[in-house]
């Protein structure tokens, strides 16, 4: 059973403030987010991080969240993280793959774990090592920093009955499902967050990607596109923190546990806030938009897709040692953990759906 508690601040609060106090140390950073700083739940938890921050240490070490739309470079975090402009970002690592394709395994992959085996890789299974061996090239530290769970696959203009469908087809996905749909056909391009309404609804696309019902219902797209698309491509995208690694080596010890420690509840609370977000949206948006078809890729798109994927997984893992150490260890960790998925999880919403035919 899993069990994923909301950690509040006070509880956080209590379990670090109850060490020796803390020395006085004024220590005033920035944040910059990848998302605006309207747009819940993504930014919740960078927003939620700096008052846990803040009321740990009694107001001496505090976090200035700036949203896409203060710095205009929805982007750029990992360079302005790198470069000191702020000292933490929060955003997807999936978005730096033109710099390091390694960094998609620590987003999510095509056809990759779940949620929970994500999870699991990552604080047992030595993927956070694996992720910060990659970000060290970066002089940054990276941390899980909340997942969405399964993604769903798009809104389209068009059903999507065959492969001929896809071709020319102009849609915003990123990271390595974008260029599985390049494979096929898809004119694919990544659009930053602020502009894919517009960008669909002027038709400049034909799809697009976003998350789910929670996020997706604050950008409207259900009004401009009919059919949804059950997901493939994000199985667990799984957003992050990064820091710059100087600025994080100065703070003292007590404020890097105060950081570590909220980071990770802050991170549990984005899944259980997109999880019921999207729970009450879709029952929303089925009740006002009786018009959305809820589709998922006929077979022969999925095995093509299937194929595609493990084509690009071999041939970077050809070209790139740490790509393949990365694949190489998530794969092995999923074999093991989905033993026990199709065991527990997907037995029982099999056996109940068993049950109501």
């Amino acid at each position: 059973m899993r069990l994923v508690y909301r950690i509040s601040t006070a509880l956080v609060a209590l379990v670090l403030i109850a060490a020796p106090a803390l020395a006085v140390e004024k220590v005033r950073w920035k944040m910059a987010m990848s998302w605006s700083s309207t747009l819940t739940p993504f930014a919740t938890a960078p927003i939620e991080l700096a008052k846990i921050i803040e009321e740990m240490s009694g107001g001496d070490f505090t976090i200035r969240v700036e949203g896409a739309e203060k710095h205009k470079a929805a982007l750029g975090i990992l360079d302005m993280t790198k470069g000191g402009q702020y000292e933490m970002g929060h955003s997807a690592s999936y978005y730096w793959k033109g710099k390091d394709i390694t960094t998609v395994f620590f987003c999510t992959v095509p056809f990759g774990m779940n949620a929970d085996e994500q999870n699991a890789w990552f604080y047992k299974g030595g993927g956070m090592e694996l992720m910060q061996k990659t970000y060290d090239k970066f002089d940054v530290l990276s941390f899980p920093g909340g997942n969405t769970g399964v993604q769903m696959g798009g809104w389209f203009q068009k059903e999507i009955k065959g492969l001929d469908d896809l071709k020319g087809l102009k849609m915003r996905i990123p990271g390595l499902a974008g260029e599985v749909f390049a494979k096929l056909g898809v004119n694919v391009t990544n659009i930053a967050p602020g502009e894919l309404y517009t960008s669909l609804d002027r038709g400049t696309i034909d799809a697009l990607e976003w998350v789910g019902p929670a996020m997706d219902i604050k950008m409207g797209f259900h009004k401009i596109a009919p059919f949804y698309y059950t997901g493939w491509h994000e199985p667990a995208t799984e957003l992050q923190f990064l820091i710059n690694k100087k600025a994080y080596d100065k703070l003292p010890k007590e404020y890097q546990a105060m950081l570590v420690t909220a980071m990770k509840a802050v991170t549990a609370d984005l899944f259980i806030d997109n999880f019921a977000g999207s729970a009450d949206a879709w029952e929303q948006m089925k009740t006002e938009f009786p018009n959305i078809q809820v589709k998922t890729f006929p077979k022969e798109v999925m095995q093509a897709m299937k194929t595609a994927s493990d084509e690009l997984y071999d041939e970077y893992a050809a070209k790139d040692a740490s790509f393949k150490e990365v694949l190489d260890s998530q794969r092995a960790y999923t074999k093991k953990a989905r033993a026990w998925t199709n065991i527990s999880e997907y037995n029982y919403i099999k056996t109940l759906e068993e049950l109501a035919d």
